[in-house]
């Protein structure tokens, strides 16, 4: 199958930018080994709604700088990662090109929602909140970690370290909220909250120092600590995985059959084991999902 494109939404059409989406993983060198493609599977194309099939192809929005997720290699064109994998794998047995739309976070349910794009796959946690917006096909879980600069100068172990500290995160995340629900028990030391358009944005101010720590998803935070490029700037405060979620891949609410067709096609990834292989070459096999879930986040919230 020919590999998908991915465009940055919200630009002139003549400027949108399109680079490749690689089919491989991680590791030092940001490449993992490339799974032979899967044929199409008839019975699972014959479940797409009828545009997405006569079109040939699925968009798929991205936050596109969430490593080991979905983020940019270091030739700047190829966006790689867990999702883009798993997305390439479900586009083949689905017999359509995958076209990630690389774009903000903080707008990409509405996105789906408004038909703009057909789905998201950029790691976000399935909330009751987030349910009024979308559906979700539940694909992975994770919790929060605390990430701090490289040798831990503020000595933060704990949420209730924060208090009193400047904490940088990404707008629109569920750590926004986590945030805000440990105010009340900081008193008079609240937690200074610096939201960013991206994770890339936060994490600056923790490298330089204008941050104490920025909250990440556990399998982003991980990574930071361990790549080769960014281990040397940061590390994490502690092993715990703060209010663990189910990841959802993003569906408007109105189009059933395409969100029952995407479930039903990583169904046949788990069984067939294709999904292990994926995360286990990201080495975030610790977040696998045994059963393909539907809005099922909501319920496992704390």
């Amino acid at each position: 199958m020919t590999r998908p494109a991915v465009r940055a939404l919200g630009l002139p059409l003549a400027a949108a930018v399109l680079v490749a989406l690689s089919a491989c993983g991680s590791g030092d060198a940001d490449v993992a080994p490339t799974t032979a493609a899967a044929e199409a599977d008839p019975a699972l194309a014959a479940m797409l709604p009828d545009d997405v099939r006569d079109a040939g192809r699925l968009t798929v929005a991205t936050d596109g700088a969430y490593a080991p997720a979905s983020f940019f290699a270091p030739d700047g064109r190829t966006v790689t990662g867990f999702e883009p994998d798993l997305a390439t794998a479900i586009g083949e047995l689905l017999g359509v090109e995958v076209e990630l739309v690389v774009t903000d976070f903080d707008t990409i349910l509405d996105q789906v929602a408004d038909h703009e794009i057909d789905v998201a796959m950029a790691a976000i946690t399935d909330t009751e909140e987030r349910e009024e917006t979308v559906d979700f096909v539940n694909y992975f879980s994770a919790g929060t970690s605390i990430v701090v600069q490289r040798g831990n100068p503020v000595g933060i172990s704990e949420l209730d370290d924060l208090c009193g500290q400047v904490v940088a995160v990404e707008e629109g995340t569920v750590q926004v909220d986590l945030l805000e629900r440990t105010q009340p028990a900081c008193g008079d030391l609240p937690i200074k909250i610096d939201r960013y358009d991206t994770n890339d944005d936060a994490l600056v101010e923790v490298r330089t120092g204008r941050a104490a720590a920025v909250l990440n998803d556990y399998p982003p935070a991980a990574y930071l600590s361990t790549a080769e490029r960014t281990q040397a700037d940061y590390q994490l405060a502690s092993d715990v995985q703060y209010e663990p979620g189910l990841y959802g891949i993003a569906v408007a609410k109105d189009r059933a059959r395409l969100r029952d067709a995407l479930q039903a096609t990583l169904e046949t990834l788990v069984e067939s084991g294709r999904y292990e292989d994926v995360l286990e070459s990201w080495d975030v096999a610790d977040g696998a999902v045994r059963t393909v879930s539907v809005n099922a986040g909501a319920r496992s919230e704390h």
